[in-house]
């Protein structure tokens, strides 16, 4: 019987998540406190959201100056700070317009959308097909669980969205495959594969597979939820491969802790959204893109993609060290920017819990076999040092 609620004693939260046994309570810069007290080196900066660190105060600031405003109003009003952030992305980015939603996953699902229209209305191809690439990830929601090429991922939630396509990352073979498909109407890839393993596209492919959609006449979708907004040392990953998507999707670190995400396209595409054909309540709500704002702002103030840079070849060298000291333990290390995968021959969930509970320094993992060092961006030589000596000892005791 589904109309009778369970007399068995459960936790009120869904087990959706496999939790670490901490409860956190407070955080600063790059640390936390959990619930007994104990301060912890956070080096997985939220999944990749705070760029800037945990509760930084430029940003912090503007969200107490906006709580004494206006919190939420719809989307059928103009809204300041989101014509503001707008302004700030389109400036920054080759697109013209932009979206504004709660999260990664519905920034994709946006783009999907925006690929889709312009499918119908400009390819006259309703039907077609996006191509995305193994061991992707795009999102949890059905469509871009779908675009999410693991199979892992999509187990038990069939049936599938259809329109999808996958191919080999960074495969020469991929190029031929979207060249020759009349059915494909976008392409749409992450810069590093982060979920996947931390997988770097190479540059020459992805500057191939670009030619390739632009001479096809077919959108080339970005998604940059994880690595935009400085993670890969540029605001944005594209930058560094020479290349410039027609559609482009960012959130995690835009609000430094607060949800937001956003869609971006250029103008030819953009255009397609007329009122009634895509919405949502709170995105681009005054409270998460005065976030968002206050966060552009420090990152120009503050230099941080400067510093990304400058902490990623400091961290990267010392990683280096330790694959030199530990030859049988490391056996690749990979990323880009503060984005850095480090494979190991030990399983990597063993490492991330010998280093928060013998050391209380918090990574992830991004595979069975690599560990995802996700420090702030703003983090500094001496925290990268704690790190790396926590690391060193956990890595001696193997």
């Amino acid at each position: 019987m589904l109309n009778t609620k369970s007399e068995e004693k459960i936790a009120p939260v869904m087990s959706a998540y496999g939790r670490f046994p901490i409860t956190i309570e407070k955080g600063k810069g790059s640390f936390v406190w959990d619930s007994a007290g104990i301060k912890y080196l956070d080096f997985t900066a939220g999944i990749a959201v705070l760029a800037l660190g945990h509760v930084p105060d430029l940003v912090e600031a503007a969200l107490k100056r906006q709580l004494d405003t206006l919190w939420h109003c719809s989307n059928l009003y103009h809204i300041a700070p989101q014509e503001e952030l707008a302004g700030m992305l389109t400036e920054l980015t080759c697109c013209d317009q932009v979206f504004f939603c709660n999260s990664g996953a519905e920034a994709n699902e946006g783009a999907i959308k925006l690929a889709r229209r312009y499918a119908t209305l400009v390819l006259n191809k309703p039907e077609g097909h996006i191509v995305t690439f193994h061991h992707s990830f795009h999102g949890r929601t059905l469509a871009t669980m779908t675009a999410t090429a693991q199979e892992k991922i999509q187990k038990g939630f069939g049936p599938l969205v259809p329109g999808f396509k996958y191919l080999p990352f960074n495969d020469e073979t991929s190029l031929g495959d979207v060249e020759a498909d009349s059915e494909c109407i976008a392409v749409m890839l992450e810069m590093v594969q982060g979920e996947g393993g931390v997988i770097p596209a190479d540059k020459a492919w992805v500057q191939k597979l670009a030619a390739v959609c632009r001479d096809k006449g077919i959108p080339l979708i970005v998604d940059e939820v994880q690595t935009g907004m400085g993670r890969s040392g540029t605001l944005f990953a594209y930058e560094q491969y020479g290349i410039e998507p027609d559609i482009l999707t960012v959130a995690k670190a835009l609000g430094s802790g607060i949800p937001i995400g956003a869609f971006l396209a250029k103008k030819e595409i953009s255009k397609l959204f007329t009122p009634g054909t895509h919405g949502s309540t709170f995105g681009g709500n005054p409270f998460s893109t005065a976030a968002g704002v206050a966060t552009i702002k420090a990152f120009k103030e503050l230099n941080v993609t400067e510093t990304c840079m400058k902490n990623a070849a400091y961290l990267n060298t010392e990683l280096d060290t330790l694959k030199e000291k530990y030859p049988s333990h490391i056996t690749a290390i990979r990323g880009l920017g503060l984005l850095i995968g480090v494979e190991t021959t030990a399983p990597a969930i063993d490492i991330v819990n010998q280093l928060r509970e013998k050391h209380h320094v918090l990574i992830l993992t991004a595979g069975k076999h690599v560990l995802r060092i996700l420090p702030p961006l703003v983090t500094d030589e001496a925290e990268i040092n704690i790190f790396i000596k926590a690391f060193d000892s956990v890595l001696k005791d193997l």
